[in-house]
């Protein structure tokens, strides 16, 4: 038996968690238990493999198991954007290679599809709406990423506006931006409570455990058994859909890279407050520096302001996060200055897995396990349909979406401790320094 090194640990300040619709947790593991399949990790991928399998398998049994409470992980800690476009960080356009990009607007589209009847089916009160997204840029730097963007849009074919600053004043209140793009696809959304959604409405053939943590694992057999505190989980097929807490079970190990975000969310904001703001009264932002600041405004009139960066290699939530809230209000300050006492409720941080060559792992892992891991920054759009297809791929299925993602060459190797850490943490430092008054 090995152990399990790594484990879920979040802070406790996601302001989506909290404000998200309450429910009640499905109780933890207790005994033994033998199941055909066992799904690990209860986040937008697993869901979306539990739930599919579950409709190719009427008859088994499908095992999910959730280290922590639902929705209170990765996936309920995002910004809310289903993004239909392609989102390469690592191409100067934010697009690459438009073969690739294709394939990668059909994967986005089909995720969009899949959430949009699952809302709508089991009625997800998770504010869902196809608004678009902004990307603004405030400094030169930025506005050449912008310039290069809608390059790649035009190579694609793909609708966006241009606006100056001042239609981007008028669309978001703040004068900050000097130019920006918008695109009309995206969807935006709350996660934590479109996670809590899918949960609570999985087929009946699936049996979710929460706050179970797998503490060892065992594949020597033509079965994988799963320990942890409360008992054990005997596997006939094991499917990963935990992201970097893979390599805690012996895969991609040295590939992937577990980066946090952090964010603030406001106070709702008073009326007169409201006024003095304008614009637009529901909008999500991303920046056009990778290392600036995403924003939200949400339906009860709260800001989320998100940035800066850390490398854990643990796979767990920082202490960073206890002072990374003066940074977010000096943030908040520049791009609100009519809003100067609006305090902040909530600050949080939240994982990314991510790989240096941007690639993810979808397939097998070994004999009887298998994995859809590393969504890369798109976390609403890449989990929920590579958990679909993963699903799909071991029906049997096979369709160009499937095909497409098994050629992928999957993450490459980062290098060895200690250079890895300082590496990345100083990549992470540099960036934000280089972002200048966009972070």
């Amino acid at each position: 038996m090995q152990h399990v090194r790594s484990t879920p640990a979040d802070d406790r300040g996601c302001g989506w968690f909290h404000l998200s619709p309450p429910r009640q947790a499905r109780p933890a593991h207790a005994g033994s238990k033998d199941a055909p399949w066992v799904v690990i990790g209860a986040g937008l991928t697993g869901l979306s493999a539990a739930r599919r399998l579950a409709q190719h398998f009427p008859s088994d049994e499908i095992v999910l198991v959730e280290a922590q409470e639902v929705g209170f992980g990765a996936s309920g800690r995002n910004s809310g954007f289903a993004i239909d476009l392609p989102h390469d960080i690592g191409a100067a356009d934010y697009i690459g290679d438009p073969a690739t990009a294709r394939m990668n607007l059909k994967l986005n589209l089909a995720a969009q599809d899949i959430i949009r009847k699952l809302v709508v089916e089991h009625d997800i009160a998770c504010d869902l709406r196809p608004v678009g997204k902004y990307q603004g840029a405030a400094e030169p730097r930025g506005i050449a990423v912008l310039d290069a963007y809608r390059r790649g849009l035009d190579k694609l074919g793909q609708d966006y506006q241009v606006l100056d600053e001042d239609a981007m004043r008028a669309h978001l209140g703040t004068g900050f931006y000097s130019k920006g793009l918008f695109t009309p696809g995206t969807m935006l959304l709350q996660p934590a409570a479109l996670v809590k959604g899918l949960a609570d409405s999985l087929p009946s053939n699936v049996t979710l455990y929460e706050n179970t943590p797998i503490t060892g694992f065992d594949y020597a057999n033509d079965k994988t058994i799963l320990t942890h505190q409360g008992g054990r989980i005997t596997a006939g097929r094991l499917l990963l859909t935990n992201n970097a807490f893979a390599s805690s079970f012996g895969f991609l190990k040295g590939k992937l890279l577990p980066v946090f975000t952090y964010a603030s969310m406001s106070r709702p904001l008073t009326a007169e407050e409201q006024a003095r703001l304008g614009g637009r009264d529901f909008w999500g932002l991303i920046p056009a520096d990778p290392f600036g600041s995403t924003l939200r405004r949400t339906s009860d009139n709260r800001l989320l302001v998100r940035n800066s960066f850390s490398f854990n290699p643990n796979g767990r939530s920082s202490s960073f996060v206890r002072g990374v809230g003066a940074y977010h209000r000096a943030s908040f300050a520049r791009r609100f200055p009519m809003l100067p006492g609006v305090e902040f409720d909530f600050t949080w941080g939240g994982a990314m897995c991510l790989s240096r060559n941007h690639a993810a792992h979808f397939g097998q892992l070994r004999p009887g396990v298998y994995g859809a891991l590393c969504c890369n920054g798109l976390g609403i759009t890449r989990g929920t349909i590579t958990g679909a297809l993963l699903a799909d791929w071991l029906a049997g299925e096979r369709n160009e979406l499937i095909d497409f993602l098994m050629s992928a060459p999957g993450p490459c190797a980062n290098p060895p401790q200690p250079l890895l850490s300082l590496g990345v943490n100083l990549n992470l430092r540099w960036g934000q320094r280089r972002a200048g008054k966009e972070s």
